[in-house]
């Protein structure tokens, strides 16, 4: 069985040798333990730092292109590197390396596809009260939409199993954390949560500068991604309320009308005419949402059937680099490493020549 533990990284050159010396090399249950980095466009000497620490394999995206897509990247190489089990974690050594084993058991025995540690964002001492809160609220929100228990929905050090890393397909710009869990509890994964350990913090957040940064933000994407696997409770509860509210003016002019006073309350019935209009098309959101999930659902399985091919063909990970050669030892290609770029070419070219 082999492990992959996948770091996204953003200019890490700083904290990525605390956090690599933070990770195991052998877990229990596990034959090989290896480390990879998604580098999303540094422009500093991460990847050079990452190499000098041992990290195994290097993915290197061409332009900065978000965390989300940074997640996705990795899942994929880290699939087509032939991993069993692949654990995420953040380059800024904010989770406690030595958990990973418990982090990784559920999985292991067999109880678990996908694991997510909890942080107990109480005790960690660097949240702001209001930071404590909105966590708790949004990840209230995150399990009515994914019908699952996990109490820390926006922690990122989490495990996947390779068919649950075989369904994940993460359309979010901004966040995976949410929208996995979501698609875990709708794609019937098993989904377990272990308490983790944080470190002390080694600097400011980079995906929210300020608290209400982190407000709307963080609102929006739980708007969206609730949004896009629950249309149809959103937007008929949206019509039910706003035909609720359509009835409050009716009624009053109604009531006017009867004491023959209605010609002087038409604005009312306007008013009244605008919320119905409003509720009828929130109602008709509902039924294009609904099949438009639907249709989401088909194009998920789709993609996971051709990665499953992929993986068959044995289609090498994109914007792939070997890291650091095991000691002794060049870097070689096969199982546990992709060809690089020009040695692909070189196979396509002696495959192109005459024989």
């Amino acid at each position: 069985m082999k492990l992959i533990i996948q770091i996204p990284c953003l200019n890490e050159e700083a904290t990525l040798p605390e956090t690599l010396a933070d990770l195991p090399r052998q877990v229990d249950g596990v034959d090989d333990v290896e480390w990879l980095i998604i580098d999303d466009g540094s422009t500093d000497a991460t990847v050079d730092v990452a190499r000098a620490n041992g990290v195994d394999h290097i993915v290197r995206l061409t332009n900065n292109r978000g965390l989300a897509a940074g997640f996705q990247a990795g899942l994929d190489a880290c699939l087509k590197l032939g991993a069993d089990v692949i654990v995420n974690t953040d380059a800024d050594n904010q989770y406690f390396g030595a958990d990973i084993p418990k982090l990784v058991e559920p999985i292991i025995d067999g109880r678990a596809d996908m694991v997510v540690g909890d942080r107990q964002t109480d005790s960690i001492e660097h949240f702001s009260p209001i930071k404590k809160r909105l966590q708790k609220l949004g990840s209230w929100v995150v399990r009515q939409a994914s019908d699952t228990d996990v109490p820390d929905t926006t922690s990122g050090f989490r495990a996947y199993n390779r068919e649950a890393a075989l369904q994940m397909a993460v359309v979010s710009r901004f966040t995976y954390t949410l929208e996995t869990i979501i698609q875990a509890g709708k794609l019937l994964v098993a989904v377990e949560d272990v308490p983790i350990r944080t470190n002390p913090k080694t600097r400011e957040s980079r995906l929210f500068p300020s608290t209400w940064s982190y407000v709307r933000r963080n609102s929006i994407s739980i708007f969206r991604i609730y949004a896009q696997y629950e249309p149809m409770r959103v937007f008929a509860t949206a019509a039910v309320v706003l035909g609720i509210a359509a009835l409050i003016p009716f009624t009053l002019f109604f009531i006017y009308w009867v004491q023959g006073d209605g010609a002087g309350h038409v604005q009312s019935l306007i008013f009244g005419a605008v919320l119905f209009n409003a509720a009828v098309v929130m109602g008709a959101l509902a039924v294009i949402g609904d099949l438009m999930h639907a249709q989401r659902i088909m194009s998920q399985r789709i993609f996971e059937r051709v990665r499953r091919v992929e993986l068959e063909l044995g289609v090498p990970p994109s914007h792939y680099e070997p890291g650091a050669a095991p000691t002794g030892q060049a870097a070689t290609t096969g199982a546990h490493s992709a060809p690089t770029p020009s040695e692909q070419r070189a196979l396509i070219k002696q495959e192109e020549a005459p024989r």
